[in-house]
């Protein structure tokens, strides 16, 4: 039995899903169907579109769960994978809703269409921004944001993603961020200064997970509360919370938070290990993922790609060897 887990913004890149699309028929009828909902190309996007095409927020999310829709298909209905949870980084969460019979495939791609163009509106180009914080706890990271907001007098400013120990992006007010890389100085703030924090500024289109995405969040919640949402197939470790749900109406609450709520990605992959959960497969484009699990836990993870035909032919060869 496998956890699939779902990647988010940041692992798109051109040519992604081609190799599905040249191998799979049921990928083939993917991207049909994702096409047909969105009155799009999507094999064009994905198999032709630039590094900047699919970096725009609005083309990134649609693709994302195209993929890594078209990728679960393959491993499901071609390989017989066996699933017993699944969590999805951000975008990724439609991803592992759709894979657990929670919403239809096109109509999720829709809402992800209409979910990038609310995130990208919600704010301004140039009044937000994202920065990764390196070498810092989580209740650091909480005191560096109440510490800028606080001396700057500009905000907002918060955690955004909790990816892996050590590496926390926090997302707001690109004022306060500037004034937080002008005046950086981690002895200000912590007696016992860490010596390796260190800030890096993300290249993103807007400050994602944040209070400052309210407005696309109401969008997110007319368009959700009009779709159906079932119970779920097997358990979802949802972003909000880092917890299991599978009921439908909370799933779709969770979902519809998670727009500004940061996303809880080390807490819902403790949340699997606590639950025995160590078999995973990444199910899409990238490792952006695998790269989090291991600092995560590279004991217990036991973590498979799916970038490649090499990657699904390992998983072929693992699964024939393990029903032996």
């Amino acid at each position: 039995m496998f956890t699939l887990v779902f990647p988010g913004q940041g692992s798109q890149q051109p040519g992604m899903g081609r190799f599905l699309f040249n191998n799979f028929k049921i990928a083939q009828e993917t991207f049909e169907e994702a096409s047909e909902a969105l009155k799009q190309d999507m094999k064009k996007l994905c198999f032709e579109g630039t590094e900047a095409e699919l970096a725009l927020t609005e083309n990134t999310q649609p693709a994302l769960l195209l993929v890594s829709t078209a990728t679960q298909r393959v491993l499901r209905n071609e390989f017989s994978v066996k699933v017993q949870s699944a969590a999805g980084h951000s975008i990724g969460e439609y991803a592992a809703l759709v894979a657990a019979d929670v919403v239809r495939f096109d109509q999720s791609m829709r809402a992800v269409r209409t979910r990038g163009q609310a995130m990208q509106s919600a704010v301004p180009v140039g009044q937000g921004g994202m920065v990764a914080v390196l070498g810092l706890e989580p209740d650091q990271v909480e005191t560096l944001c109440h510490y800028v907001v606080k001396n700057s007098g500009v905000g907002p400013l918060s955690p955004a993603n909790f990816n892996s120990p050590g590496q926390i992006v926090i997302s707001g007010s690109q004022k306060a961020i500037d004034w937080l890389k002008d005046n950086f100085k981690p002895e200000l703030i912590w007696a016992e200064a860490p010596k390796r924090a260190k800030l890096i500024p993300l290249t993103v289109s807007a400050p994602f997970h944040c209070e400052m995405m309210k407005p696309a969040e109401e969008k997110m919640r007319e368009v959700l509360t009009a779709m159906e949402f079932k119970k779920a197939a097997f358990p979802i470790v949802q972003n909000f919370h880092a917890q299991f749900e599978t009921e439908g109406a909370v799933l779709r609450e969770n979902l519809i938070r998670q727009v500004s709520a940061p996303v809880r990605w080390t807490q819902s992959m403790e949340t699997l290990k606590a639950a025995g959960h160590s078999q995973i497969i990444e199910c899409g484009a990238g490792k952006v993922l695998q790269g989090l699990l291991k600092k995560i836990d590279s004991e217990f993870f036991k973590v498979m790609t799916t970038s490649s035909i090499e990657d699904i032919k390992m998983i072929e060869e693992f699964l024939k060897a393990s029903s032996h």
